[in-house]
């Protein structure tokens, strides 16, 4: 479980529901909340998060605000531990390490041989 706050610039209901109706394509998904003040939209679910911002960025601007585990209140005692030894990702990074630089090939011509019978 996944969850993604990303703000995005929304004019009226009816971009709202555009994207709204975007992200909820996407399998997986769990939950889907609108905060139109903020303009963020928050994302909880199995899913990709770079696969749900490049399509939201596709039509409009968007921000990642935060990705991360979603947190389970179920009746869970905290034991007043924090998580000490749990690093945060930055969006930024996990966003590049899905993107890296295309790979470059390179063509060296083989030498024909002058006995060669298949040639």
């Amino acid at each position: 479980m996944k969850k993604l706050v990303v703000k995005v610039d929304l004019h009226d209901d009816r971009d709202r529901s555009k994207a709204m109706q975007v992200v909820s394509g996407f399998g997986g998904i769990g939950s889907l909340n609108m905060d139109m003040k903020d303009g963020k939209l928050t994302v909880s679910g199995d899913f990709d998060p770079v696969k749900v911002v490049n399509k939201l960025r596709k039509s409009w601007r968007t921000e990642i605000v935060s990705v991360g585990p979603a947190k389970e209140d179920d009746g869970k005692k905290d034991d007043g531990k924090k998580d000490e030894g749990k690093k945060k990702e930055d969006p930024v990074k996990a966003y590049e390490a899905y993107y890296f630089p295309p790979l470059t090939y390179h063509y060296v011509p083989h030498e024909e041989t002058p006995n060669c019978v298949i040639c």
